[in-house]
């Protein structure tokens, strides 16, 4: 949640990137320039001081406020509470799939057996679970840092575990742009993150690719899911059978 503080952070970035002093601005404002500097450092501003500020600045209020929105810093991961309310409703964890793809609402509905007012009631949820931050006409902003991953054990995980990990798995992998590959082998436990850190990066390569193509057809675009994974490990059959 936003705070004074981050409010102050955001207008002095927007002074910045204005090049306006505290002089300036304070000239601006019809104040001393000590008074601005006191000012901002105890946040201690009205409502009607941030409007003058903003047509200082020549922004609405509108936008310092969704300035302010963007610099919160991103979820890396949810909380359990978090969690267990997406997968209370199968089509709410629909919709939250196709959010962290950066779906639109046109998109989902025109995807899925969504009506427009089902679908915005979920995004509704999504904003209120911490998710995104609902936006006029719709639109939203996500609120989950590049490097999100469900919890390793929490229920999103465990539920993908119970339904769905077997229906991945029983695929053939043998398609256009498909692949599996079982590769076991003793590394030095030194070089195990560095092969971790590709595996992200791979996983980052992608989300990241899937942004790009979204301004293509969607004739030229084909859903796949990519899944990666690293532990050290061994199959149980093989395990019962260890000295």
């Amino acid at each position: 949640m936003s705070t004074t503080l981050d409010l102050v952070g955001t207008i002095k970035k927007e002074l910045k990137a204005a090049q306006m002093t505290y002089a300036d601005l304070a000239q601006a404002l019809g104040m001393a320039e000590s008074s601005v500097k006191r000012m901002l450092a105890k946040g201690d501003m009205s409502l009607s001081r941030v409007d003058e500020i903003c047509r200082a600045l020549k922004i609405d209020f509108a936008e310092l406020a969704r300035r302010v929105a963007d610099a919160q810093p991103l979820l890396k991961e949810m909380t359990a509470e978090q969690e267990r309310a997406v997968v209370a409703d199968k089509k709410l964890l629909l919709v939250a799939i196709c959010v962290l793809s950066q779906w639109t609402l046109e998109q989902i509905t025109a995807a899925y057996r969504l009506t427009e007012a089902e679908c915005v009631k979920y995004l509704a949820q999504l904003d209120r679970i911490g998710i995104i931050e609902l936006r006029p006409l719709n639109r939203y902003r996500l609120k989950l840092a590049k490097t999100f991953r469900w919890r390793p054990h929490g229920p999103v995980m465990n539920y993908f575990r119970e339904h769905a990990l077997l229906d991945y798995f029983a695929g053939g992998f043998d398609g256009a742009g498909e692949g599996l590959m079982l590769v076991h082998g003793s590394v030095s436990r030194a070089l195990a993150p560095v092969f971790l850190e590709r595996l992200q990066k791979v996983a980052q390569d992608f989300a990241q690719q899937h942004q790009t193509d979204q301004k293509l057809a969607q004739k030229d675009r084909e859903g796949y899911t990519l899944v990666l994974a690293m532990r050290s490990w061994e199959f149980e059959a093989f395990s019962v059978l260890r000295r």
